[in-house]
């Protein structure tokens, strides 16, 4: 029997679309496992905290990932877990957090991961000039601040009165990617992190690669990633769970939020990758799986 040339026609079709797709495929830096990895890479990571601090990136001559579980000061204390966590030069501490979806009460979180991070410096008995420069950097892919079209603010301890500042030991920064106004001709590095960071296609990085010799290596990295097949297999579950986590937030199911949750356990991820995949504390994924016996 002979096979029929229009069947074989749409298959193999059918097979190039998936393969050019899958060629094709290049992982957000909106979706924090992805930005967590390209965070590894030393130059981009000075890229990106040089045009957080107005600096040029040959200024910054160290930085060094810490830990990203801040330290219990007691049994009833709780969890923070950071995204990304960085020494620079041994004298500033940096929390980068990125957040896709809407997070109720994001302001009280941040303060806490800041506030955290600063008291953790010191332990009973150290005097209080060890205290180092705490920062914490929002970068958000929805609208946190309603009222303006800022994409990008800077907040510290001021007089309200006079707004001179009262110290610059900790500030936040907060980087709202959906209120980038259209591209100029002459912009500040960190205007252009915030298009790199917010690229939904290739194209947008390919773009953003021309530009400078820190943005090609960014996007060779983001090009090396994506084409990794276990982290992209990562990078999806993520993906899958910002999705769920959206669509529970959205309908109100705590029920299957908490399904969702107890699947992880059972399938033997770490404690510790659960509450970081779903932003639950540890506490309450503890707390859960006690309860499974």
């Amino acid at each position: 029997m002979k096979e029929n040339p229009r069947k074989v026609s749409k298959s193999a079709i059918k097979s190039e679309n998936a393969l050019n797709e899958k060629e094709d495929f290049i992982m957000l830096p909106t979706v924090d496992f992805c930005f967590k990895e390209l965070m590894q890479n030393e130059n981009v990571r000075k890229g990106i905290i040089a045009a957080i601090l107005n600096r040029r990136p040959d200024e910054i001559v160290n930085t060094e990932l810490l830990p990203t579980i801040l330290r219990k000061d007691s049994e009833d204390d709780k969890y923070g877990i950071l995204d990304v966590r960085v020494q620079l030069d041994n004298e500033v501490q940096i929390d980068f957090e990125m957040q896709v979806v809407y997070y109720d009460y994001w302001a009280n979180r941040t303060i806490y991961y800041l506030s955290k991070m600063y008291t953790e410096q010191i332990r009973e008995g150290d005097s209080y000039d060890r205290l180092q420069k705490c920062i914490q950097v929002s970068i958000l892919a929805h609208v946190l601040f309603q009222e303006d079209d800022e994409c990008y603010r800077r907040i510290s301890f001021c007089d309200v009165k006079t707004g001179k500042e009262y110290t610059d030991l900790m500030e936040m920064h907060i980087l709202e990617l959906p209120q980038l106004p259209p591209e100029q001709k002459s912009e500040t590095d960190l205007m252009q992190w915030m298009r790199f960071l917010n690229g939904k296609r290739r194209e947008d990085f390919e773009k953003m690669a021309k530009k400078n010799s820190c943005f090609e290596e960014a996007y060779k990295e983001l090009d090396k990633l994506s084409a990794d097949e276990k982290k992209r297999l990562e990078y999806e579950a993520r993906q899958k769970a910002i999705r769920d986590r959206d669509i529970l937030i959205k309908t109100g199911e705590n029920r299957g939020r908490k399904e969702i949750i107890l699947s992880m356990i059972e399938a033997g991820l770490p404690l510790e990758q659960i509450a970081e995949i779903t932003k639950e504390t540890l506490e309450t994924i503890q707390e859960l799986k006690k309860k499974m016996g």
